[in-house]
């Protein structure tokens, strides 16, 4: 009985470490992922959230005044 109780014990130790060290790679991977990841992205040259927000306002306020000149336009040509 005893015999078996050592070896269910070694066992044990044995997956304990197995799991220990697959927890281990696991973290090696996602770490070496993240920085992969992080170095791929930073040589797309993505915008940042800052001068994405401040073109799409320019943009708008282009657009409102394209409306505005044409609406002007418009009454211009209805006049002549």
């Amino acid at each position: 009985m005893q015999t078996q109780s050592a070896f269910f014990d070694e066992l044990a130790k044995l997956m304990t470490e197995a799991a220990g060290a697959a927890d281990g790679v696991r973290r090696e991977a996602e770490t070496v992922f993240r920085s992969r990841m992080q170095r791929l992205v930073a040589e797309m040259d993505f915008v940042g959230r800052e001068e994405f927000e401040a073109v799409r306002d320019m943009a708008r306020l282009a657009r409102e005044e394209n409306e505005a000149l044409k609406a002007r336009i418009e009454a211009l040509e209805k006049g002549a």
